[in-house]
């Protein structure tokens, strides 16, 4: 007994710098959402069940599966500035960039390659998908450099992997980052209102074109997300240092996060009743604001709530998830296509998903989990964080940085 509960506590409870274990499975389900959402896309597989006595039907969530991505990106605006946080919170200087560029690098940069040229030599060329080398070589330079998702024949068009291109973003988010932790460090509030001023802003005017396609996930238009990220993670910072962790606050935090999960759960209702592309992808932009508050309400709630929640979401199983979570991201998309483009599994039909083949559908969506959850798992474990642990290194303290008011 003194056993099990020592090992909830190793799982519940929060140590300082720290991991917070509910955030293994808040990103778990994200990156799940979004690439439920693409796998659906194939399918048409939306399930739906009775549970005491409701009607539960999950055609709206996986149909709105790309608000997630979202999701991840406040998240690692979160993760980023959180170092920062706990070190202005303590009086200490800020992180290194070097160490911060350092391990993003190793991180993202090696599997990455390996994905694209992976898709590149077995799926893109044997199935002639560029009309000429020079077609085929742009939009490898264009990855390579995380660019792509600044042209149209490397974002809308590729013939590589579509879902890279938040990985453009996020490159180019930590590029700016050193200089956007250390200003929202020195002047919080008007570092904010300038990124949400600029997200804004962007957003009004890719809303205001009649094809919004390519300025819809542009870095600027994810500004207020990552802005929103930071603010959570200075008041994780500011109520760890200050909050005692006893029932009431707890259930407090647990109360929160239900709020905020109520009110995403009206947005994904609200969106997933536009239709039209147009019009999915003003609604988009129109919720990403409240959508990205919500969600930060949300992880707050889960990480400092009840134990039973940080439980459920923080757990061998979920950190395991959160793990390969990165590479599941990257390999869901193309073991989905290139299982419909080989026919895998067999169908009497030539389009089974339009035709409601539920044996079909059911055999498709748990293969594709199947797979991909192997290629994930042996990426992550035998290539992602042999290097990372390799070539990371260790943290050194920046120079430090005074406060603004001082």
């Amino acid at each position: 007994m003194q056993q099990t509960i020592a090992r909830y506590r190793d799982l519940t409870e929060l140590q300082d710098g720290g991991e917070i274990p509910a955030l293994h499975g808040a990103r778990a389900l994200m990156v799940f959402f979004v690439a439920a959402f693409h796998v659906w896309q194939q399918s048409w597989l939306a399930p739906s069940f009775n549970l005491l006595g409701l009607h539960i039907n999950l055609d709206s969530l996986l149909r709105t599966g790309y608000m997630w991505v979202d999701g991840m990106l406040l998240l690692s605006g979160f993760l980023c500035y959180l170092p920062h946080a706990h070190a202005r919170a303590a009086g200490r200087p800020s992180p290194a960039a070097g160490h911060f560029y350092r391990r993003r690098f190793f991180r993202i940069v090696p599997t990455y390659v390996i994905n694209l040229v992976v898709v590149l030599l077995m799926v893109a060329l044997p199935q002639g998908r560029y009309t000429d080398p020079w077609a085929g070589t742009r939009d490898m330079l264009a990855h390579l450099t995380f660019t792509h998702n600044l042209f149209d024949f490397s974002y809308l068009l590729t013939p590589l992997n579509g879902v890279l291109w938040t990985l453009a973003v996020e490159v180019q988010f930590y590029l700016l980052f050193p200089l956007l932790a250390r200003a929202f460090r020195r002047m919080p509030l008007m570092t904010y209102a300038g990124m949400t001023a600029v997200a804004f802003g962007f957003r009004a005017y890719a809303s205001s074109l009649q094809d919004s396609s390519m300025w819809l996930n542009q870095l600027p238009a994810f500004l207020d997300v990552y802005a929103n990220g930071f603010v959570a993670a200075s008041v994780f910072a500011s109520l760890r240092r200050r909050m005692k962790e006893d029932s009431w606050t707890r259930i407090l935090m647990s109360v929160c996060a239900f709020a905020a999960v109520v009110v995403l759960a009206l947005l994904v209702r609200d969106q997933a009743a536009e239709y039209e592309v147009h019009n999915v992808r003003l609604g988009q932009m129109a919720r990403r604001y409240t959508q990205s508050v919500m969600t930060a309400l949300c992880l707050l709630g889960v990480s400092l709530g009840l134990g039973g929640i940080r439980l459920l979401l923080g757990n061998p199983v979920t950190r395991f998830l959160s793990q390969i979570s990165f590479q599941f991201y990257m390999w869901h998309m193309v073991v989905a296509l290139q299982m419909r483009h080989w026919g895998i599994p067999a169908s009497s039909h030539a389009y089974p998903n339009q035709m409601g083949d539920i044996v079909w559908q059911r055999s498709y969506v748990l293969l594709w989990f199947v797979v991909t959850l192997a290629i994930s798992t042996a990426i992550t474990y035998f290539i992602e964080q042999p290097i990372a642990r390799r070539f990371s290194g260790k943290p050194r303290p920046a120079r430090r940085i005074k406060e603004a008011s001082k």
